[in-house]
């Protein structure tokens, strides 16, 4: 009798560590699921992370080529690190910049405005590639970049082809033909200077645009403004005065970035890459010109400029960066011209905002001053309510019977007396000053 609970209880317990046993089974299941899940979704956004992106590449005739490659193969064809290709990641907020590596140049002019636009670009020695070719903002860089790109000796030579045919079969004879052409290609800038002027041309003028359409909506409601004060032309100044601080601080940027490069020579050296390139070999020997200059001293002289001009840019002195320097300050005088119209803007602003505070200090002083009258009226009519409470009073007393006559004296004498004291103060506020003439 007493082993068959004694069983019981024992089949329970079994019972009892199964079901754990199976629960335990299950939580570890659904936690490996869970791993797995997370693991994937690691995975995901590693792979989101370095998904293709469209890019644009155009060569050193302007022709384009869409590509959709991911940044390990920008990076693999550029050599450029991925701090430096993190820039240009429109998911990430960096301010304009212009970076000079080995074989690139890293551009990131953005300006965070309403229509968003930017230039995110990598320029080498013969190509360069851009972000996101489809955007609106982008389409007419990349068209100007086609039509600029291509060295115009070449646009030249090929649009005489025809007509100069004898011409070019004279100079190859004599040999000319090669030192001609190398003339005008070393008078020409650098690819990656072309496409640096592009891109600086294109953020430049937008940015003058934007200040200028700032500068036709500002003015006039600033003179609206000052000739009516009213909620709704407060509310559209407020506004135009916020997008002018956000544009000028875009504008201020990329002033700071130009004026950080020309006052480093060596970032500016680092933009010559086709310097860098090119390495110490002359691209004319000096035998060969030399020959050249008793024959003909016109095409001599010609060489001997273009020589002079480009030795710096091509092989000679890598602290001459004077070419990229005259670049930089034209595109620097044009943004600090526009920084200036932003400032002269902003100090008519600020103009208008003290003409609005005289005036409203002056309608405050209008209204101090009519409550002092109406305070001066106030005192003067509550003298004159005093004796007439004090007639009025409903006590019995002997001298006012047969005393009629006195009444209208007493209104009259009380009245002028209250309009003599009333003179007076604000006599005496004048005198003080605390009432305007």
């Amino acid at each position: 009798t007493l082993g068959a609970p004694a069983k019981g209880r024992g089949i329970g317990r079994c019972e009892l560590r199964g079901a754990a046993a199976a629960a335990a089974g299950e939580m570890a299941r659904e936690a490996a699921a869970g791993a797995v899940e997370m693991a994937q979704g690691s995975m995901k956004k590693k792979a989101g992370a370095g998904a293709a992106r469209s890019w644009i590449l155009l060569d050193a005739n302007g022709e384009g080529t869409i590509m959709d490659v991911d940044k390990y193969a920008i990076m693999h064809r550029v050599e450029i690190h991925a701090r430096d290709l993190r820039i240009l990641d429109p998911l990430l907020s960096y301010p304009s910049t212009i970076l000079g590596r080995e074989r690139a140049i890293v551009l990131n002019l953005e300006v965070l405005l309403i229509f968003n636009p930017y230039i995110k670009a990598i320029i080498t020695a013969d190509e360069v590639l851009l972000r996101d070719p489809t955007d609106d903002n982008v389409i007419p860089v990349v068209e100007e970049l086609r039509r600029r790109l291509p060295p115009a000796s070449g646009a030249h030579q090929a649009q005489g082809e025809g007509k100069e045919q004898h011409d070019v079969e004279a100079a190859e004879e004599d040999g000319r033909l090669s030192i001609l052409s190398l003339c005008f290609a070393q008078c020409e800038s650098p690819f990656e200077f072309r496409a640096l002027e592009v891109a600086l041309e294109a953020i430049c003028s937008f940015l003058d645009a934007r200040t200028t359409e700032l500068e036709t909506a500002a003015y006039p409601a600033l003179d609206e403004l000052t000739s009516k004060i009213s909620s709704r032309n407060l509310d559209r100044v407020r506004k135009l005065k916020s997008a002018m601080t956000r544009l000028t601080a875009r504008v201020q940027k990329v002033r700071d970035e130009l004026e950080q490069l020309l006052d480093d020579d060596d970032d500016m050296a680092d933009l010559y890459l086709s310097r860098k390139m090119a390495g110490a070999a002359s691209p004319v020997s000096g035998s060969a010109a030399s020959g050249w200059y008793p024959a003909s001293p016109t095409i001599a002289s010609k060489i001997s400029r273009a020589s002079r001009a480009s030795a710096a840019t091509l092989h000679g002195n890598e602290n001459d960066v004077e070419e990229l320097e005259m670049l930089l300050e034209a595109y620097f005088m044009q943004i600090d011209g526009t920084l200036n119209k932003l400032t002269t803007l902003r100090e008519y602003i600020d103009d208008t905002e003290d003409y609005i505070n005289i005036q409203l200090d002056n309608h405050r002083n209008q209204l101090i001053q009519l409550e002092l009258f109406l305070s001066s009226g106030t005192v003067t009519l509550s003298l004159y309510s005093l004796v007439a409470g004090i007639f009025g009073m409903n006590i019995p007393y002997s001298w006012n019977q047969n005393h009629a006559y006195v009444y209208k004296w007493v209104v009259i004498v009380g009245g002028l007396g209250c309009a003599l004291f009333f003179v007076l103060i604000i006599a005496y506020a004048r005198y003080k000053g605390l009432v305007g003439s």
